[in-house]
């Protein structure tokens, strides 16, 4: 990939900036985002860490379509997949990038629309002794579904919208309207709610990122031991049922995703690619 950057960033003859206010200016971004997406494609073929694993026949022709009809609309991607797959690390990843370089992105995580389950706790004692219970704590009915979809939709029209935060800590607690988030060009929204519902159909691109179940484990024991202030017992325990929640809920969406990418890849890899989206979407001279 730092070859294709170098040889982008070294053209003399820059293409002249098309008005994409038109159709015709749009078509042109659509034929030259398609030839440069299939490029990055090829390249990462032959890359030591491969990070597309499958992109869906339709992906392309269904991407530019959007791009050439329904300019005005923000672009949502959802990017899902199993419990410690790696997507809040590439979101991670994503925000430092495109902050750096002053892309117009806005990420924010689906699992802040957990509904608030901090009665259930108390009755139960801890999280833990619900989970042995038999909650089903993954299930699509446990997220506040139509409070997403709303939130998403406002964005989508460049509404700015305020967000629940779901605290992590055990407590099951949900604050209302905690978050603030803008209504950037491009909004990333990660979390296995984008792929329930009205909501997945909601996303101009669904992402899935796939871990192998070796990697899978010593991340999820990690995080739950680091952050999470789990013992290792009680991590398996939970890595358990999440693993059963995933065969239900997230595995069957899998063929459903436009990109399936490899969890486990490089992050300078991938960063890289960020770096190259960015050249080629800037890599113009504009009209006199």
């Amino acid at each position: 990939m730092t070859f294709l950057l170098e040889k982008e960033s070294a053209q003399n003859e820059k293409i002249l900036k098309p008005d994409f206010s038109t159709k015709s200016g749009r078509e042109f971004l659509a034929i030259y985002l398609h030839g440069k997406f299939k490029q990055i494609l090829d390249y990462d073929k032959n890359s030591e860490t491969p990070i597309f694993k499958c992109v869906h026949n339709n992906f392309i022709p269904k991407f530019t379509k959007r791009i050439i009809n329904n300019p005005e609309k923000h672009f949502l991607i959802g990017i899902s997949g199993e419990s410690a797959s790696g997507k809040t690390t590439i979101c991670n990843t994503i925000k430092q990038e495109t902050e750096k370089l002053n892309m117009p992105v806005e990420i924010l995580s689906a699992d802040n629309y957990f509904k608030d389950i901090s009665n259930l706790i108390k009755e139960h004692g801890s999280f833990d002794n619900l989970l042995a219970s038999g909650y089903d704590v993954d299930s699509p009915n446990n997220f506040d579904m139509e409070q997403l979809f709303c939130d998403l939709e406002m964005l989508s029209r460049g509404q700015d919208v305020r967000i629940p935060q779901y605290l992590v800590n055990g407590t099951g607690v949900v604050v209302p309207k905690a978050i603030e988030k803008k209504a950037k060009k491009i909004i990333i929204v990660e979390g296995m709610a984008t792929m329930y519902g009205k909501v997945a159909d909601l996303f101009d691109v669904k992402i899935y990122v796939d871990i192998n179940p070796d990697i899978q484990e010593k991340w999820f024991l990690y995080r739950a031991q680091t952050s999470r202030n789990q013992n290792k017992e009680n991590a398996l325990k939970q890595l358990a049922y999440v693993r059963e929640a995933s065969k239900k809920y997230i595995i069957p969406k899998k063929d459903t995703a436009d990109i399936i990418i490899n969890g486990a890849s490089s992050l300078s890899y991938f960063t890289q690619i960020i770096n190259y989206i960015y050249t080629i979407t800037n890599n113009y001279s504009n009209p006199k």
